[in-house]
C-alpha cells in the first residue's frame, strides 16, 4: 500500500479531491469557518455523531467538501490507542466500497504517537492474505491502495510516520508467513524467506542444515525434528547497523512450522491453528524487514530453529532423554513441550555471539493464554532494566506485554531422577515453569522471554496472524539505538513535494 504524509489543514482537506476522506475528531473540537468544521458541528449538534473512540458517521456529497465520501471518526481523548480504534473502524467502513484512495485528516494537532498509531492501523486494516487463494479469492483484496495522512505540520511528526511505515512492513511480512499453511511454510521455505531478506541493505543470512546442526551438537533441536519428513533448518540472520565489534542484540524465534504435539498428540479440533506455532520465527523475519527500512545504529542477530513436530516411527517418545548443546540432559516427559527444546539449543548457540542482550519469542504455552488472553504477551526477565525497557517499548508501540515471575521455587517441578532436567513440570503455572526451563540455558547473558501464545494470532471469525510482537521489538531496538534511524534523518532533512509530502509504500 502507498502512504503519503502531508501538511493539511481542515480547510485544505475540504478542498482536496479524493475518493474518500476520513476526519479524525477528538473531544473538545472547536469548529472554525471551513466546510468540514461546519459538518462536524451539525453532526455533533444533532447527536448523530459522537467524538468517543470508534464513533462513526459516513456521508456522501457533503456540501462544500470536494471528497465524494466523508467519514467522521471520533478519537475520544486523541490517545494513540483510541486513534487506532477509530482508524480501524473508519477503514473498515470504506473497505467494501469502490474508493481506491483515502485521505485521513486530523481535525486537531496530533502528536507523533497518534500519527504512528493511525499509520499502523491503516496498514493493518488493509492487509488481506491471498498467498494460497485462487483467482476468486484474490478478488477479495481491498480496493484501497493509497492512503494520505494529513496533519497541520508534517515535518513535526515525520520521524514517527517513517517508523510506522518500517514497522508496518515488518508486521505484514510476519503476518504473511505465519498465515501460510504448513505445506507452504516448511522449514526450507522459511529459510528461503530469510535468505530473501539478505538482499536488503545491511542484512546477511546463513542457513544450517541437519549435518551442520548435528556437528554443533544440538541434540534437543534434532530430537524434535527427527519425526518429520521435512528437514530442519537453523537460520542465522545478521543486521549490521553499528561498528563490527559492537555486541549485538540477539532475537531467538521459535520456528515450529507445524506442531502436532508429536507422540503426545494434540486433539484434532483447531489443530490447523498449529501452523501459527512459528509465530516467533515470523516475528524475527518481520523485525529484520523493518530494520532494513529504518536502519538503526545497532547490531542485531536473529536465530530461528525451524522444524516440524510430527509423530512417525522415528519420533521422540515420552521418557526419552536427549543431550542439549549446553551438555545438559533433558528428560522429555511430554513431546508437545517441544518449543523449549528447540529454543534451549538456540539460546546456548547465542552465547558464542557475545550478545549484549538475548530475547526469545515463542508461542510457548497455553497457560499464558489462560493467564493473559490475547491482550498482552507474557514477559519473563531476571533483570529489571531489560524488563522495564521491553514493557515501555510495548506500551509505546501499542503492542503491550506483562511481566510474570521467575522465582526459583517454580523450578522445583522440573526435577527428575533420570536427567539434569525434565521438559515439563505440573499443570500449575505452566508458562512460568516453561520460562524457568529456558532460564537454565540463558545464564551467561542478559535475557528475556516473550510468550506470545495468546497474541500471535486470532481465532474464530477473525482467524489469522497479528504480526505481534514486531512492533514491540522494533520499538525496543530503536530505543537501544538511541531512537534515531537513517530513514527518519533522511525524511527530516529533505522533505519531498508540496507541503512537505513524502510518498512511501508499505
Amino acid at each position: 500500500m502507498d502512504f503519503e504524509l502531508t501538511s493539511l489543514r481542515l480547510d485544505e482537506a475540504a478542498a482536496r479531491k479524493t475518493p474518500a476522506l476520513v476526519v479524525l475528531v477528538a473531544d473538545g473540537f472547536q469548529p472554525e469557518g471551513d466546510a468540514l468544521s461546519a459538518l462536524v458541528r451539525r453532526a455533533t449538534g444533532s447527536g448523530d455523531f459522537k467524538t468517543e473512540a470508534g464513533g462513526l458517521l459516513a456521508t456522501y456529497g457533503a456540501e462544500g467538501v470536494a471528497a465524494e465520501r466523508v467519514v467522521l471518526a471520533g478519537v475520544g481523548d486523541g490517545s494513540p490507542a483510541r486513534v487506532r480504534k477509530a482508524v480501524a473502524a473508519a477503514i473498515g467502513a470504506l473497505r467494501g466500497g469502490p474508493a481506491q484512495a483515502v485521505t485521513l485528516c486530523f481535525a486537531q494537532v496530533p502528536d507523533g504517537a497518534a500519527v504512528y498509531a493511525a499509520t499502523l492501523a491503516v496498514a493493518d486494516a488493509c492487509y488481506v492474505y491471498t498467498a494460497t487463494k485462487g483467482k476468486d479469492g484474490k478478488k477479495d483484496a481491498p480496493k484501497l491502495a493509497r492512503a494520505t495522512l494529513g496533519v497541520p505540520d508534517a515535518d513535526a511528526v515525520r520521524g514517527d510516520f517513517q517508523q510506522a511505515l518500517g514497522t508496518a512492513r515488518g508486521v505484514e511480512l510476519a503476518r504473511e508467513w505465519a498465515n501460510r499453511p504448513a505445506n507452504h511454510a516448511t522449514p526450507t521455505m522459511l529459510a528461503e524467506a530469510a535468505q530473501a531478506l539478505a538482499r536488503l541493505p545491511r542484512i546477511g543470512c546463513e542457513v544450517l542444515g541437519p549435518k551442520e546442526v548435528a556437528k554443533l551438537g544440538m541434540g534437543a533441536f534434532q530430537a524434535v525434528a527427527q519425526g518429520s519428513a521435512q528437514e530442519l533448518r537453523f537460520i542465522v540472520l545478521r543486521y549490521a547497523g553499528a561498528a563490527k565489534g559492537e555486541a549485538p542484540v540477539v532475537l531467538v524465534g521459535k520456528g515450529i512450522t507445524f506442531d502436532t504435539g508429536g507422540i503426545s498428540i494434540k486433539p484434532a479440533p483447531e489443530m490447523d491453528e498449529m501452523k501459527f506455532d512459528m509465530g516467533g520465527a515470523a516475528s524475527v523475519l518481520g523485525v529484520f524487514r523493518a530494520l532494513a527500512e529504518l536502519k538503526p545504529a545497532i547490531n542485531v542477530v536473529g536465530l530461528i530453529p525451524a522444524c516440524e513436530n510430527m509423530p512417525d516411527g522415528r519420533a521422540l517418545k515420552p521418557g526419552d532423554v536427549v543431550t542439549s548443546l549446553s551438555g545438559q540432559t533433558i528428560e522429555v516427559l511430554n513431546t508437545d513441550a517441544e518449543g523449549r527444546l528447540v529454543l534451549c539449543d538456540a539460546l546456548t548457540y547465542a552465547e558464542r555471539l557475545k550478545p549484549r542482550t538475548v530475547i526469545d519469542i515463542a508461542t510457548l504455552t497455553g497457560a499464558c493464554v489462560v493467564a493473559l488472553g490475547g491482550v498482552r504477551s507474557g514477559l519473563f526477565a531476571p533483570g529489571d532494566a531489560l524488563a522495564e525497557a521491553l514493557l515501555a517499548a510495548g506500551e509505546r508501540a501499542l503492542d503491550p506485554c506483562w511481566r510474570l515471575p521467575l522465582d526459583d521455587e517454580y523450578a522445583e517441578g522440573l526435577k527428575t531422577h533420570f536427567a539434569d532436567v525434565a521438559n515439563v513440570a505440573g499443570r500449575l503455572a505452566g508458562s512460568v515453569t516453561a520460562a524457568k526451563f529456558l532460564q537454565r540455558f540463558a545464564g551467561a547473558f542478559d535475557w528475556a522471554h516473550l510468550d506470545i501464545a495468546g497474541t500471535a494470532w486470532k481465532s474464530g471469525a477473525a482467524k489469522g496472524a497479528t504480526g505481534r510482537p514486531v512492533g514491540l521489538l522494533v520499538q525496543y531496538l530503536l530505543g537501544q539505538a538511541g531512537g534515531r534511524t537513517a530513514a527518519a534523518r533522511k525524511g527530516a532533512a529533505k522533505p519531498a513535494g508540496k507541503g512537505g509530502a513524502k510518498r512511501a509504500r508499505a
